[in-house]
């Protein structure tokens, strides 16, 4: 249970960097981010292996780069579901997942393994 909270807390820590960071991100409070954060750790649990496995021939055509987009798609849909957490376009959907992807494992790696 202790990881799953630092987890979470990890990524609304990756979410709000990237609404400072990238234009076209926005949350209303830090409730909403915590939400999102939630959201998103759902999403990609139950349905961005589904969207992998599904663009896996895209993903080896590109060497792997296809799967930022499945990231930006699951950011994006996130977006879609909870409101107060907007997403403007495909271009910071892409920025954002990356921003959200380098602060997390940032980080994971300053805090370690066992958090």
């Amino acid at each position: 249970m202790a990881g799953f909270v630092i987890r979470t807390l990890v990524t609304a820590a990756g979410l709000w960097v990237a609404v400072a960071l990238v234009p076209g991100l926005a949350a209303r409070d830090a409730g909403t981010l915590i939400l999102a954060a939630l959201l998103l750790g759902l999403v990609n649990g139950l349905l961005r292996p589904v969207a992998v496995i599904l663009s896996l021939p895209l993903t080896i055509l590109t060497f792997g780069l296809f799967l930022l987009v499945v990231n930006a798609a699951m950011l994006g849909l996130v977006a879609w579901l909870l409101p107060g957490f907007s997403v403007a376009g495909f271009g910071s959907a892409l920025f954002g997942a990356i921003v959200v992807s380098i602060v997390s494992w940032a980080i994971q790696r300053v805090a370690g393994e066992k958090g």
